[in-house]
């Protein structure tokens, strides 16, 4: 998401890239399927060629040929369906892979500006730490269900996430780790979690109505406690995208296609999740927000739809240190009925 409001930070999700979703009290961490990489990288030529112009095209023709008669010409009704394609070539995008067409801002982070975490909310931040940035995110998260017949909780922690830059600014690896500690009707269990390791790429800055963008391909190794693993490594990728509104408002979402195990019958399925977060800065220090996500499960046994809605308050330390708490409700049947969480975020740069 971009940067408007950064005290409220409503482009994140909690603890750090994880899916800390309540099946029945059985932790899932993020996984994915390749499919949306596969046809991101199909997208890519219209990308490159958003970039396009003709006097651009004159120029090389001129150089190589002499004569650019022999290169087809676009005129400016043709170029204009190119207008807010991103693009490589120009002003170097140097805080982003790409650059809308036009754009002038190189985009990505600023390190002037506060702390943008990967939390407390559902929605991931479309924006990356910047090269050479490392920043810890840590939180613990509540979470309760009582169907009539079972009652169940579940304690998140410490929902550790690091993330780190490399070789550019729109470059940043991650490595997220949990513990898990559920109680279901008086019977407690605990172990770790998978393994979460991905990549952030900044795609785009904002320009105008066209948004912040990022990507992250993603995937879970089987590290975690039996009980707790999943058993198999899970591949993925999440869609981000956000936008200031004003200089107090700020807008963001993501879209997921989740490669992960049911929750009954152990079968590996595939999952869609969805979220939209809205934030506003109540002061230069402190802000709120409030989101909507949900899970649409695909060929799934037993997981059924979950939908849920959130809110939470943030608090600037300093630049580079920010604190949060959160509480959320469950929206449908097979979603817990509520959560409630706090967190810390440290930048180090």
């Amino acid at each position: 998401m971009a940067k408007a409001g950064l005290a409220c930070q409503p482009k994140t999700d909690w603890g750090g890239g994880f899916f800390f979703l309540v099946d029945r009290f059985e932790y899932s961490m993020p996984q994915f399927n390749a499919f949306v990489v596969c046809v991101l990288f199909a997208l890519l030529p219209s990308f490159v060629i958003g970039q396009a112009d003709g006097n651009r095209i004159q120029s090389i023709a001129s150089q190589e040929l002499g004569d650019s008669s022999y290169i087809p010409q676009l005129n400016s009704s043709a170029l204009s369906k190119f207008e807010d394609e991103p693009r490589f070539f120009g002003k170097e995008t140097n805080g982003t892979l790409l650059q809308w067409s036009g754009q002038q801002e190189s985009g990505g982070p600023d390190l002037n500006e506060p702390i943008v975490t990967d939390r407390p909310d559902f929605t991931e931040a479309s924006s990356t730490v910047g090269r050479g940035v490392a920043q810890l995110e840590i939180g613990y998260t509540y979470f309760h269900d009582n169907d009539g017949l079972t009652r169940a909780t579940l304690h998140s922690y410490p929902e550790t996430l690091l993330r780190f830059g490399i070789l550019a600014d729109w470059l940043e690896l991650r490595a997220a780790w949990n513990y898990s500690t559920t109680h279901v009707t008086g019977l407690e269990n605990s172990g770790a979690n998978d393994l979460y390791l991905g990549v952030k790429i900044g795609l785009t800055p904002q320009q105008g109505i066209l948004p912040e963008m990022a990507l992250v391909p993603q995937m879970t190794v089987p590290t975690g406690t039996s009980g707790f693993s999943n058993g198999e490594a899970l591949p993925g990728v999440n869609w981000l995208y956000g936008w200031d509104l004003t200089d107090r408002w700020s807008t963001a979402g993501s879209t997921q296609f989740n490669r992960t195990v049911d929750g009954g019958s152990g079968q590996a399925n595939t999952r869609w999740a969805q979220s939209w977060t809205t934030g506003y800065a109540l002061s230069d220090r402190a802000g709120a927000y409030a989101e909507w996500f949900a899970l649409f499960p695909h060929s799934a046994e037993t997981d059924r739809t979950e939908h849920y809605f959130d809110g939470g308050l943030t608090f600037l330390v300093n630049d580079d240190m920010q604190f949060d708490i959160r509480a959320g409700k469950g929206l449908s049947d097979a979603s817990a009925d509520f959560f409630v969480g706090t967190g810390l975020s440290i930048r180090f740069k």
